[in-house]
């Protein structure tokens, strides 16, 4: 199966989402998950975790997506874990590849970026400056590729 969501996830970035539920939220069609339920779950973790700056929110909406996909619940079965953290390892290291961190504030390095966890508002000059939409087409093309090497049963 062919999968696209690249484009989708980067409207819903331009329309206010969060990095984080920009991708996760484009991939509800393939998730099973509500629209709305997938807003709610992915909120937190836009800019690097609440704007803490962590772990870029692209990153961590595809290891959800992973998550739901592949999860497989057993918290008892190291083989199992194992193969999962692996999936979710490669596809971190696929994200470095094109951008050098899944680290948010390394990933914006230059800008000035607070912590702060008021949002920046959306003008036509954040998204001149902002790279975030760079991101969140990466993380999307990421897992469209993985998903069509590793169809989810």
């Amino acid at each position: 199966m062919r999968y696209d969501h690249t484009e989708k996830a980067a409207g819903y970035f331009a329309d206010g989402m969060n990095c984080a539920q920009s991708v996760f939220v484009a991939f509800s069609d393939v998730t099973g998950m509500d629209e709305k339920t997938a807003k709610r779950l992915s909120s937190s973790f836009g800019a690097g975790m609440g704007r803490m700056r962590e772990v870029c929110g692209t990153c961590s909406a595809i290891f959800m997506v992973l998550g739901l996909l592949y999860g497989e619940g057993t918290e008892r079965d190291d083989t199992v874990k194992a193969a999962h953290y692996k999936r979710v390892q490669d596809l971190a290291k696929r994200f470095k590849a094109e951008h050098g961190t899944i680290i948010c504030r390394e990933l914006l390095a230059g800008l000035n970026v607070t912590n702060t966890p008021v949002p920046e508002k959306r003008t036509e000059e954040y998204y001149k400056v902002r790279p975030c939409v760079k991101f969140v087409r990466t993380a999307a093309a990421l897992l469209d590729a993985y998903l069509e090497e590793n169809p989810p049963v």
